[in-house]
């Protein structure tokens, strides 16, 4: 089932049917159980008759007072990227060590308000000559630690910065509108399996300039174990969410350009689709 968040009210919908539940965002997701919970409340919600219509026209990203985190070097080809970006600052061997050690690299990404909605324009930054989108699945988390839902996460990354030096990543990652979520939290009955396709189209002035896909097997770690070092030492009181890494990297020569259209899909949860713009 899919949950979406909307200007107006949360709309669940389930068995091609939709349903308007009472309670706020916060309260609804976070709980141990949710698919269990969805199942045993929504014959008690209101049946909405216009409920695509209202995720067409008021949809918000799936967040309200969570944080975003995100791990990275999840993926062989995004520790190779990592590793090329930062060869001439003598980081390169930064990232293969991560990709082969214990710990993940897990990094915070964004506080609710720099997040952007679905269809709404995510920032570059102006002191950044290399900018790129990285798809991810995200996982949310809530406040006992238990992964219950998942939807599409947009990474946003300088790669000119972080390449400068590792120890610029938070300038990187972490800026207005650096991250985009949606379209929806999916929540199955059980995880999300691994031959699941992660796929990304950049468009520019109407042409397809970048496309390829990935499926989430190819993940070095699993879902529960970076969900583990995430709250290994840090409490998050509504949950949170956690973006897993990207394997789509576009080639060394490719940088966004203000108006490209960027399409993330991921089976079984949707697509979520924005706009580059820079900040004024």
């Amino acid at each position: 089932m899919k949950i979406y968040k909307t200007k107006t009210t949360i709309v669940v919908l389930h068995n091609d049917e939709y349903y308007s539940s009472p309670l706020k965002w916060d309260e609804f997701i976070n709980r141990k159980g949710l698919h269990a919970f969805i199942l045993s409340e929504f014959k008690n919600w209101k049946k909405l008759s216009n409920g695509a219509q209202l995720i067409a026209s008021e949809l918000l990203a799936p967040i309200d007072t969570q944080e975003v985190w995100a791990a990275g070097v999840t993926y062989y080809r995004s520790m190779v990227a990592r590793a090329e970006e930062s060869k001439q600052s003598g980081g390169s061997t930064f990232y293969d060590k991560v990709y082969e050690a214990e710990r993940p690299e897990i990094f915070f990404k964004a506080t609710p308000h720099r997040v952007a909605n679905p269809t709404e324009e995510v920032f570059i930054r102006k002191d950044s000559t290399w900018n790129v989108p990285e798809p991810e699945l995200t996982l949310y988390i809530n406040s006992e630690g238990n992964i219950e839902g998942y939807t599409i996460g947009n990474d946003m990354s300088s790669r000119s910065i972080e390449g400068e030096n590792p120890l610029y990543l938070p300038q990187a990652k972490t800026y207005d509108r650096s991250a985009a979520l949606g379209p929806c939290l999916y929540v199955p009955s059980s995880p999300i399996p691994p031959e699941t396709t992660i796929s990304m189209e950049i468009v520019r002035k109407g042409k397809q300039v970048f496309n390829d896909s990935v499926q989430i097997s190819k993940m070095k770690r699993t879902h529960t174990e970076l969900a583990s070092f995430l709250f290994r030492e840090c409490s998050f009181p509504t949950g949170a969410f956690l973006m897993t890494g990207t394997c789509i990297v576009p080639p060394n020569d490719f940088t966004l350009n203000i108006g490209d259209v960027v399409s993330i899909h991921i089976d079984h949860i949707g697509t979520l689709t924005n706009t580059i713009k820079e900040k004024k």
